[in-house]
């Protein structure tokens, strides 16, 4: 290799193992190894339309893929009969697929989403050009129930499409779904649909004690569940997941490459299927329930740890998303955290150690400038 490509690799990578420890802010799993699929590498591997159906494509992960979604539905208590999904590049995508299947299903319905949704809806919408109404959040970051109420009551003669969040991005708040469902049946809407965002806590709450309501028996039409967050991936990655008959009304069968083109992208990726198989196979279900547990245990003592220095913090019951008043810039730069006007969140992945908890409270205890408002208008929301 000539010496100045190698120089730069090497500079890059000692830049992501310095700044990889002090990744705290975003929910993105660094504790992971697929050292075993290197040799894959060596192939152009495409996993080219449904991965339920045969393609002329050969050199795909189909068979991995089709197992995977299937893991995937057990976990959103979706029977596997019922069950079609496909793995993809990440939250937005999930998210537009499932938006995208409740539009076709009710052209004219309107899509009802709130204030904390994630930034990508507002452009999925634009891009499917949806009927849309945004809704109040209240302030723990759960959609405003009576806003929602009241806007669908103006506009019950349309489908209502529901954007719920099971964990939304910088509080880690998950909306009721059974409240929502209540509400939808208060108003007789018989016309519904609802998507769920569950890009983190999907991989959480089927393997807590006591979990808030999610899943297909309880509402779920779709799903979106991101694969680089707690399994943790090398690559953007993630799985939408529906009912066989919605997938029914957008199929169409490509005759050259063989495939039903039922996914939005045509060529997709057929090794992060397979580092998600991989990862299910070298955990096991009980594994992820040991790491989850862990992330969970790592939250609390952050909450304890920043509450006791002074510093009012908060989370979720079942998250892992640590919410504080937003410290210096010196500090979000250094740690890598997330914020948005005067919060910022701490993300308890499984790489992130209670020593590393630590060192972000005491940086922010001794912060040279902190905010006047750091100990007197931060409070946990009711």
């Amino acid at each position: 290799m000539d010496p100045q490509t190698q120089d730069r690799l090497d500079a890059l990578l000692r830049n992501f193992e310095e700044l990889s420890p002090r990744f705290v802010g975003y929910p993105c799993n660094q504790d992971f190894d697929y050292t075993a699929l290197v040799p894959f590498l060596r192939y152009c591997i495409n996993n080219l339309g449904d991965p339920f159906h045969d393609s002329n494509f050969q050199l795909n992960t189909h068979k991995i893929e089709r197992e995977v979604v299937l893991i995937f539905a057990d976990l959103m208590r979706l029977s596997r009969e019922r069950a079609w999904g496909y793995l993809t590049s990440g939250g937005t995508e999930g998210n537009m697929y499932g938006l995208y299947i409740g539009r076709e299903i009710f052209p004219n319905g309107v899509v009802y989403f709130s204030q904390d949704t994630h930034y990508s809806v507002v452009k999925i919408l634009r891009v499917l050009k949806a009927r849309n109404i945004m809704i109040k959040s209240q302030d723990n970051g759960e959609i405003d129930y009576d806003d929602l109420y009241e806007t669908i009551r103006i506009n019950r003669d349309s489908p209502a499409i529901i954007m719920a969040n099971i964990g939304t991005t910088m509080k880690g708040a998950i909306d009721d779904v059974d409240r929502i469902r209540g509400i939808l049946d208060d108003l007789a809407v018989t016309d519904s649909y609802i998507h769920a965002d569950a890009a983190l806590s999907g991989m959480i709450l089927p393997f807590v004690d006591e979990p808030q309501p999610y899943g297909f028996d309880h509402g779920f039409d779709s799903v979106a569940i991101s694969g680089h967050k707690m399994i943790g991936s090398p690559l953007p990655c993630g799985a939408a997941l529906t009912k066989k008959e919605y997938v029914a009304r957008v199929a169409r069968s490509i005759e050259y490459v063989g495939v039903l083109d039922t996914t939005l992208t045509g060529s997709r990726n057929a090794l992060t299927p397979l580092m998600m198989w991989y990862a299910f196979q070298e955990r096991g279900l009980d594994g992820f329930k040991s790491v989850v547990q862990g992330c969970l245990d790592t939250a609390e003592y952050a909450v304890t740890r920043f509450q006791d220095s002074g510093i009012p913090a908060w989370r979720h019951e079942n998250s892992v998303t640590v919410v504080f008043p937003k410290p210096s810039p010196e500090i979000i730069r250094k740690w890598q955290l997330a914020s948005y006007g005067d919060i910022a969140h701490a993300i308890t992945m499984p790489h992130i150690t209670r020593q590393t908890i630590d060192q972000v409270v005491d940086d922010c205890v001794n912060q040279d400038s902190p905010s006047p408002s750091w100990r007197s208008n931060h409070h946990p929301p009711i």
